[in-house]
């Protein structure tokens, strides 16, 4: 795998979109027939409390918790479609699934719902393999999702906001680690070393670079008898000439 496979398609703007879209249409349906889905989200060690697993990230309890989801997942999906794509729908549906299931073992007794979880799942997927691969494009991505959501740490702890569910966050984030430890490390080629990047190389050994000297400076470096065969060649009185004759038809020969 080199730079070129980090190509830009319709799916790196597509998948977010919809995700997102999905969101706000499942938002739009609970608010215009009144329905209840908060209660479709994750009920911590109840069996009936385990439908939430698969339905909690699409449920939202107002409109600025759907909007303040809503932006991190976009950029953090769009991120993950194009440096990951061929991860990037299990490290989604897996990641949903496994914090979920983490969320429901360790969650106090309430009802826990929202994309948070899958968030965290996302911002620790991506940070933890873009140091595993150690390949400088995605060290770089590492670095530039600590510098958007590093803040976002401190809220897998309890008692920082009684208001959020730190035991969704805490989960997506061990589910995140989780996945880059299942999925593998894709090899990336080494860059081309050219001849002159190598410590042994010798100008002098290159047929090209002898006619050049050490300031960039062209130089002639032909033998003595080189020099002599074309200086004979140039000055010499042969000449051949060209004549334009027709032919009986007209045409020029």
């Amino acid at each position: 795998m080199n730079d070129n496979d980090f190509k830009f398609s319709t799916s790196v703007i597509g998948l977010p979109v919809f995700f997102v879209l999905f969101l706000w249409i499942v938002y739009w349906i609970q608010i215009r027939f009144d329905f209840d889905f908060y209660q479709n989200g994750i009920y911590p060690r109840d069996f009936s409390g385990l439908q939430g697993v698969l339905f909690s990230p699409f449920i939202h309890e107002n409109l600025d918790h759907l909007y303040n989801n809503s932006i991190p997942l976009f950029v953090l999906l769009a991120a993950l479609q194009f440096f990951y794509p061929k991860q990037s729908f299990g490290v989604i549906a897996y990641g949903i699934i496994f914090s979920g299931l983490i969320t429901w073992v360790i969650g106090r007794e309430n009802y826990h719902s929202g994309a948070s979880g899958l968030i965290y799942v996302l911002v620790s997927f991506i940070f933890f393999k873009g140091i595993q691969t150690g390949y400088y494009r995605l060290v770089a991505l590492s670095l530039s999702v600590i510098l958007l959501y590093g803040g976002m740490i401190w809220y897998v702890f309890p008692d920082v906001d009684a208001k959020i569910s730190w035991e969704g966050h805490l989960g997506g984030f061990i589910a995140g680690f989780m996945l880059t430890l299942y999925y593998k490390t894709p090899e990336y080629s080494k860059p081309l070393v050219y001849d002159w990047q190598k410590p042994d190389f010798n100008p002098e050994d290159d047929v090209f670079m002898r006619h050049f000297d050490e300031n960039g400076n062209f130089v002639n470096t032909e033998k003595p008898e080189e020099e002599e065969a074309l200086s004979t060649y140039f000055n010499s009185d042969v000449w051949v000439n060209y004549t334009v004759t027709k032919s009986e038809s007209g045409d020029k020969l």
